[in-house]
């Protein structure tokens, strides 16, 4: 796929570092998968692990921490 920020790059599989930040939480979710621009770096989420990101995320604002380092398991 081309990127859409750079618009000269094409993405390949990878893994990324993630990080989510809402109020006083931040999470980092280490080994995502996704789509890597070989260009630019930008990055793009498959809906599947957006979903889990998402909820690993909400688990630790709601768990009240305030920084969260996690691996990505699928």
């Amino acid at each position: 796929m081309k990127c859409v920020i750079c618009k000269q790059g094409e993405t390949k599989f990878g893994t990324v570092t993630v990080t989510l930040t809402r109020g006083e939480t931040t999470v980092i979710i280490k080994n995502v998968p996704a789509e890597v621009c070989q260009n630019c770096g930008e990055y793009y989420l498959s809906e599947e692990v957006t979903k889990k990101l998402l909820e690993k995320a909400e688990y630790a604002v709601e768990s009240g921490s305030e920084l969260d380092i996690l691996k990505y398991a699928a």
